[in-house]
């Protein structure tokens, strides 16, 4: 269980990763003769809120130039559960193994006979016709702080051993370069973030295809890094005007940056400056309009939707995400976790603080969770979306077979051998269980499913050439993904 760490070469500072303009540092005086001009304009790009919608709009326009499809409408959902939670004491039980093995929770047979899962999952299990359950995805290499292997798709994704694991691209950028918004007012690829090193970034695709971060674009509850609702919460200002900046000024502030030619290779020394181009007032334009701003507004929601997801953080942000594939983003990362270091799910034991153990730190997150889960699968299908958007629920491995971690006996350690996720809607093939483990869960049994797979998946889905390149900073091509095929039971 590893504590708080950033890397050092990560381009943007922890303390400061708001949205893709973050790194502009707008309030901090920077330079010489140009210091207070300077930083007048990092704090008119930083108030835009950093949509990325200048390289959104040129993406899309090159797409259309060399005859790719438009966007498909399709969108993903992906319910990260930082930390890794256990498979045995979800989506695998082990009903008749001992008790130091099967762990302290009973199962409950699910709409597919024969199938049992987590007791604590009773919502999914009675409507698991509509989702697929993978009891053998190949975790090994993947870790955590950062958690990148499973959202890059790339073995060697692993800061704490390789530098240059942070330049990787996250499916979900090469997702918004090469597919791009399914509405050009919205962001491609947005995020709910409690940690930096939850998430995976652009890297070599450039700032422009980074994340929008949503955390305080919306007003949500705040919670403690245990859970307990503190009864505050986030102002939800992100779209607000500074005082004395009107729009006119904004489009003045723009075009003056535009005219700093000879400042731009101080600014562009880790690529922040390379989406300001002729899209630049477009994408201000788009900003200044109301549809990503109405997205985030809860109040625009009725208010028996809103009940029904009900006021807990993770679900408030589960139906803004609903919100945002609906008015047009395309992949759309939550973040599950109270806390910034390894993640809620991370739950070694009782005795181990924040993380609890199985009993008492997984026991209950799993109703909420199945509430979640199942309340916007059930939402997404009310409103005819379901068929468009695949929601995921996984997190970077699974946990040991043997109860007892780190003086604890009712903890569970990281465990990369084998691990389970599950997947609903997309108009793909559900009502089933893909690969099995070995009668302790230790390891695949049977259908291996590796991080490549799960890319080879994303693509087929969205039609993205599986053999896409990019350019890394030395003007190297490199494929997106090596090797990998989609998974054929979901097709």
């Amino acid at each position: 269980m590893p504590g708080n760490q950033s890397p050092q070469h990560l381009c943007i500072q922890t303390q400061h990763a708001g949205h893709s303009f973050g790194n502009f540092f707008g309030r901090t005086p920077e330079g010489v003769y140009l210091k207070s001009r300077r930083s007048m304009l990092k704090a008119g790009m930083a108030g835009m809120a950093g949509l990325s919608l200048p390289g959104l709009l040129q993406a899309k326009a090159e797409a259309s130039a060399v005859g790719q499809s438009l966007p498909s409408g399709k969108s993903v959902i992906l319910l990260w559960m930082a930390g890794g939670p256990s498979h045995i004491d979800t989506w695998d039980s082990k009903p008749e193994r001992p008790w130091i093995n099967r762990g302290p929770f009973g199962v409950t047979q699910t709409k597919l006979p024969g199938v049992v899962i987590c007791e604590h999952l009773p919502k999914q299990a009675a409507m698991l016709d509509k989702f697929t359950i993978i009891r053998s995805v190949d975790a090994r290499h993947s870790n955590h702080e950062p958690n990148m292997v499973f959202q890059t798709a790339n073995l060697a994704a692993e800061p704490r051993v390789n530098p240059e694991a942070v330049k990787y691209p996250s499916l979900a950028s090469v997702i918004a370069k090469s597919h791009g918004p399914n509405h050009p007012g919205m962001p491609p690829y947005a995020a709910f973030m409690k940690s930096r090193s939850h998430l995976a970034f652009a890297g070599y695709l450039g700032k422009q295809y980074d994340p929008f971060i949503c955390d305080k674009a919306s007003q949500l509850p705040v919670y403690t890094d245990v859970g307990v609702d503190t009864g505050r919460t986030t102002g939800g200002d992100l779209f607000q005007m500074p005082v004395g900046l009107s729009q006119s000024r904004l489009h003045e502030r723009v075009s003056l940056l535009q005219q700093f030619d000879h400042m731009k290779a101080g600014l562009d020394q880790d690529g922040s400056m390379a989406a300001l181009n002729s899209y630049q007032q477009q994408a201000v334009d788009l900003l200044l309009g109301e549809r990503a701003r109405r997205a985030f507004d809860l109040s625009n929601e009725d208010a028996e939707t809103r009940d029904r997801y009900g006021k807990h953080l993770w679900c408030q942000q589960a139906l803004i995400a609903r919100r945002l594939v609906e008015a047009g983003t395309t992949f759309v990362t939550l973040d599950l976790s109270y806390h910034g270091a390894s993640g809620t799910w991370d739950t070694h034991g009782d005795n181990i603080p924040p993380y609890g153990g199985i009993s008492k730190g997984l026991g209950p997150l799993l109703p909420l969770f199945d509430h979640l889960l199942t309340t916007l699968v059930s939402d997404l299908e009310a409103r005819g979306l379901l068929d468009k958007v695949m929601v995921i629920a996984m997190g970077e491995f699974g946990r040991t077979p043997v109860m007892g971690t780190q003086d604890s006996t009712d903890g569970r350690n990281h465990w990369p051998e084998i691990m389970s996720m599950c997947l609903a809607g997309g108009g793909l093939r559900h009502g089933q269980v893909i690969g099995a483990s070995e009668a302790d869960g230790g390891t695949i049994k049977e259908r291996p499913v590796t991080p490549a797979d799960l890319a080879a998946t994303l693509f087929r889905y969205f039609g993205v050439p599986q053999d896409t390149q990019y350019v890394d900073h030395q003007g190297r091509p490199r494929f997106v993904v090596d090797g990998g095929n989609p998974i054929a039971e979901l097709f």
